[in-house]
């Protein structure tokens, strides 16, 4: 996989962002109650600040800065789809098996996040040429 497939994960996590940010203002407010329109906030809050992180990283691979963000931006990806997803289903269908995905994307975030810091720390310095 590639900063190419990396970009396409960004862009489909930010048109879902969008969509769902949309649909959850216009149509899910009026069905859901306050509880689960807070689970799906902060579903989107999650998934908005991830999804540029992701496509951040895949940007930094493409100018070939470090292909190890790749991993870095898998696990974030991973805790995307597990994390926001898990709140976006547990809203919608109240089955509290989604409760217990939600810890596992939210582990996936924070190994993601630890892989950069990682690899952040062993580019070279500045002016160190």
């Amino acid at each position: 996989m590639t900063s190419r497939f990396m970009l396409i994960v960004a862009a489909i996590s930010g048109f879902i962002y969008v969509a769902l940010g949309a649909f959850g203002a216009h149509v899910l407010s009026k069905t859901l109650g306050v509880v689960e329109m807070g689970w799906i906030q902060t579903g989107l809050q999650y998934q908005a600040f991830h999804t540029l992180a992701i496509f951040g990283l895949a940007v930094a691979m493409q100018r070939r800065i470090s292909i190890w963000f790749y991993w870095s931006s898998v696990f974030l990806a991973l805790g995307t789809v597990l994390f926001s997803g898990s709140l976006y289903c547990l809203a919608l269908s109240h089955l509290r098996l989604w409760a217990y995905i939600t810890p596992v994307g939210g582990v996936s975030f924070l190994v993601g996040w630890a892989r950069g810091l990682r690899r952040a720390r062993r580019l070279p310095r500045a002016g160190a040429g």
